[in-house]
C-alpha cells in the first residue's frame, strides 16, 4: 500500500496515514459555560481555569477553600475532598471533563487524584470537587488558591450493546494481566 504524503485542503500534513498538525494549525476548542460559586471568582483568571501554555491540554483547578479556613493539612495516607468553586456546562454533546493529577504535585509532593481520574459527566451541574490522596510520608498543607488538579475535556462514546453468544477470535484471545510481556 502506498503511503499518503502531502497536505490536504485544510493545511494538515499527512504521512503514512498518520495526521501531523501543521505548524500554523489551531487547537480544537469547545464552548464551556462556567459558574463561579461563592468567592471563587478571584481565584481564577478572568475567564476561568487557565492552561500553563497555549499547547496545554489541562486547565488548572484550584483549591477554593473557605476564606475563614484558608488552609488544610493532608496527612500521609489520607484523602480529602477539595472544592474548586466552579460548576461547568460543556456545549458539545459527547464531551466530558476529566480531572487528572497535576504531574508536579504528584511527583514532588505525592498528592494525587484519589480515584486515578475524576469524571465530570456532561449533564452534571454541581461543583467540581477534587478527591486528593497524600501518598507521601509527610503532611502537606494546601492553601486557598493552590492548584490541585487539571481539567481536560475529552470525547466519549456511548455503546450500543449487542448481546451475543461468542466474540470474534484474536491472536491474544482472553490472555490478560501481563500476557503480552512485562
Amino acid at each position: 500500500m502506498e503511503a499518503l504524503r502531502g497536505k490536504d485542503k485544510h493545511g494538515i500534513f499527512f504521512h503514512r496515514r498518520r495526521v501531523v498538525a501543521s505548524p500554523d494549525s489551531v487547537m480544537c476548542t469547545i464552548g464551556v459555560k462556567i459558574l463561579f460559586l461563592g468567592t471563587a471568582r478571584d481565584l481564577y483568571d478572568s475567564v476561568g481555569p487557565a492552561a500553563a501554555t497555549t499547547g496545554s491540554a489541562g486547565f488548572d483547578l484550584v483549591a477554593a477553600l473557605p476564606e475563614d479556613a484558608s488552609e488544610l493539612d493532608v496527612p500521609p495516607g489520607e484523602r480529602v475532598i477539595i472544592p474548586t468553586g466552579i460548576a461547568i456546562e460543556p456545549s458539545m454533546p459527547g464531551v466530558a471533563g476529566f480531572v487528572y493529577s497535576r504531574s508536579g504535585l504528584g511527583a514532588a509532593k505525592g498528592l494525587t487524584v484519589a480515584q486515578g481520574v475524576g469524571l465530570i459527566d456532561p449533564d452534571y451541574r454541581g461543583e467540581i470537587l477534587v478527591y486528593l490522596l497524600n501518598t507521601s510520608t509527610i503532611t502537606h498543607r494546601l492553601r486557598r488558591g493552590d492548584r490541585v488538579a487539571q481539567l481536560v475535556f475529552q470525547p466519549f462514546f456511548s455503546p450500543q450493546w449487542e448481546i451475543c453468544e461468542t466474540l470474534g477470535e484474536t491472536t491474544r484471545g482472553s490472555g490478560g494481566f501481563g500476557h503480552t510481556g512485562a
